[in-house]
């Protein structure tokens, strides 16, 4: 049952990365950045996880090499994908793709480990992938114009500054000319 549900969850991960995957290279093509390798990415993800899907006990068997070579091409992808114009804070997602591709490696070292063992490895994997995006999210998000944070003052920069109602003018009335 622990398997079944492995390769299962294994096939709806796949479909759904490959769909967002897809997603960003549309995007990042409609900003004129490199996409191919978002969009290999992607076309990979949902091809991996049909067969995942309409295979299972096909994919049992083959589960180990599957992942492996999976998370191997995602990572080699991702990390090309850090190194395209402009050259903004992307190190973070070149980490993702090592921490991929190097995952992908310990299941060809150890292939016979066990499903058990294959399941805990890739419950740990998508926890450090996980987080490494979740900071590069952050990152990104801090890049964004308009992402200013909300304790900034309503007038200006501060005593004095441009925007500032005149001394002595009621800040009631101010608002009101709004």
């Amino acid at each position: 049952m622990t398997l079944a549900a492995l390769v299962l969850l294994l096939a709806a991960y796949l479909l759904i990365d490959g769909v967002f995957t897809i997603a960003a290279g549309v995007q990042a093509a409609r900003r004129h950045e490199r996409s191919w390798p978002l969009l290999l990415e992607g076309v990979v993800d949902i091809a991996a996880g049909l067969i995942a899907f309409f295979w299972p006990a096909i994919t049992l068997v083959a589960l180990v090499y599957l992942i492996a070579f999976w998370a191997i091409l995602t990572g080699i992808l991702m990390i090309a994908s850090a190194f395209r114009p402009p050259n903004r804070n992307e190190w973070l997602l070149a980490l993702a793709g090592v921490l991929s591709a190097i995952f992908g490696v310990l299941i060809l070292i150890a292939p016979l480990a066990g499903a058990v063992a294959l399941a805990w490895w890739f419950g740990a994997y998508a926890l450090a992938f996980g987080i490494v995006l979740l900071l590069l999210a952050v990152s990104l998000r801090r890049g964004q114009p308009g992402s200013e944070p909300a304790t900034r003052p309503a007038f200006g920069r501060g005593a004095g500054a441009e925007g500032d109602p005149p001394k002595g003018t009621p800040v009631r009335a101010k608002l009101t000319e709004v």
